[in-house]
């Protein structure tokens, strides 16, 4: 019952985008709610989360697991994922014919930001300034993945 309860506070703690990810019955994903809006730790809050851990006894909590430890970067698949992003964008960074190859793999790709992204992080590196454009540049390949990864090749089951 406790690790159910423990689970249920890193459900809480979850950013609202990664909650909707997991499959939760439509009363505990209402006490999760709850919970997220008590700002106190206090005896109510308390009361909350054990709560929490009564109702995830009717839940199956391995998809939940899997969910929390990708978002830890726990899972050995997105931590893999996202060293080959990094990688990617290294690439792209070196050698700019490579924006043909995603473009190729992925057709709906905006090949025109992609393009000012990676200018503007060559700049960046160049002028010693903070890695703005590398990080917009970065998740605009994860999510470029993402879609290419969902079944369907187009239909994104994120909420991005």
């Amino acid at each position: 019952m406790l690790e159910l309860q423990e689970l249920g506070e890193e459900l809480v703690a979850l950013p609202a985008d990664r909650l909707r990810q997991v499959e939760l019955p439509e009363d505990l994903r209402l006490a999760v709610e709850q919970a997220r809006g008590m700002a106190r730790q206090d005896d109510a809050r308390r009361r909350q989360m054990q709560y929490i851990g009564r109702l995830m006894r009717a839940v199956d909590p391995q998809p939940i697991r899997a969910v929390l430890a990708a978002v830890r970067g726990d899972s050995a698949d997105e931590t893999a994922t996202l060293h080959r992003i990094e990688r990617l964008r290294s690439e792209l960074l070196a050698d700019e014919r490579l924006l043909f190859t995603i473009a190729s793999r992925s057709p709906s790709v905006d090949l025109q930001q992609l393009r000012s992204l990676r200018r503007a992080a060559l700049a960046e590196q160049e002028q010693g300034r903070p890695p703005r454009s590398q990080r917009a540049l970065f998740r605009l390949l994860r999510e470029i993945d993402r879609k290419t990864a969902t079944p369907g090749g187009g239909a994104d089951d994120e909420r991005e």
